[in-house]
């Protein structure tokens, strides 16, 4: 039966979270030369207390349907944090063939608009599941992509993918003072939701692209990084403002729909009184650096 999950996903998981673990790690003695960093398949088999045999074949591809005993072996045994035991059960639990279907444009659910009008203080951006801005308020606009058409987000072909912008748009790495930790934390989160919904095709032609076009989201990709952001801080340096930080807050919409709204207030008193200042901005007439340089190519 094919269950529509890429088969390479489980394999390299497992081993890139064995190969992060040394004997020292878990308490055994080791002793000769080690050809590969890490655990070794019988080791991890051993702490597991499953079947080397088991566990090789889980490692090659070669079964499916993990139990909730075996998986909740392999995330002690590999010290799995929360996400990544989620995540690893995505991956080693069959899904059903879907019918495909072309898919659909995400909009906004018109409850999330009127929060999202209702916060006009606040930055905010509604966010679908493949990281594509769904829609914004002024202020969040302002605040991560004042360069952009404010109006894209309401045609679907225009809509910019904050994770495409983080990697190809130069503006938006320009933007984010430590670039490494938001493009470590994107494609965490990223990697996360890609276990979820391996079936969608616009998404794996997102990472596909992405692997492409940029040697640092194929490393990171690589690495099989696994976390759910839901807060944190981002440390920005605005065009218009100077820098910025602001701590963000992800609320996840009550539906299967994987929609995020994304909040950001400031860290600091400094940082409140450029958001203000960028809000006023915002509200005037006064132009705005790169307010003709509509460049989409990068973001969609």
């Amino acid at each position: 039966m094919n269950t529509g999950r890429p088969s390479g996903d489980l394999p390299a998981f497992l081993r890139s979270r064995r190969a992060r673990l040394t004997p020292e790690d878990v308490g055994i003695t080791s002793y000769g030369l080690r050809r590969v960093p890490g655990l070794r398949r019988e080791e991890l088999a051993q702490l597991a207390g499953i079947s080397p045999t088991y566990y090789m074949r889980l490692e090659q591809g070669q079964s499916t349907n993990a139990s909730d005993a075996v998986i909740d072996a392999l995330a002690r045994a590999l010290r799995l944090t929360a996400d990544e035991r989620a995540h690893l059960t995505d991956l080693a639990r069959p899904t059903r063939a879907r019918r495909r279907r072309p898919p659909r444009p995400e909009h906004a659910r018109g409850t999330t608009i009127r929060l999202l009008d209702a916060m006009p203080t606040v930055p905010a951006v509604v966010m679908g599941r493949r990281t594509e801005v769904l829609a914004w308020n002024p202020l969040g606009h302002a605040l991560l992509a004042g360069h952009l058409d404010p109006t894209a987000p309401a045609r679907p072909a225009d809509r910019p993918n904050l994770t495409r912008m983080l990697f190809l748009d130069p503006h938006t790495r320009e933007l984010h003072r430590d670039w490494h930790e938001e493009a470590c934390r994107a494609v965490a989160s990223l990697r996360l939701v890609a276990g979820r919904h391996v079936d969608d095709p616009t998404l794996n032609e997102l990472v596909g692209d992405l692997c492409v076009r940029s040697d640092e989201f194929a490393a990171l990709w690589a690495s099989h990084p696994v976390h759910g952001c839901s807060t944190g801080r981002k440390h920005l340096h605005h065009p218009v403002v100077g820098d910025v930080d602001v701590d963000f807050e992800v609320l996840h919409t009550a539906d299967d729909t994987g929609q995020r709204l994304i909040a950001h207030v400031a860290a600091d008193p400094r940082s409140a009184a450029a958001l203000s200042l960028l809000a006023t901005i915002e509200g005037g007439d006064q132009p705005r650096p790169g307010q003709d340089d509509r460049h989409h190519s990068a973001t969609r």
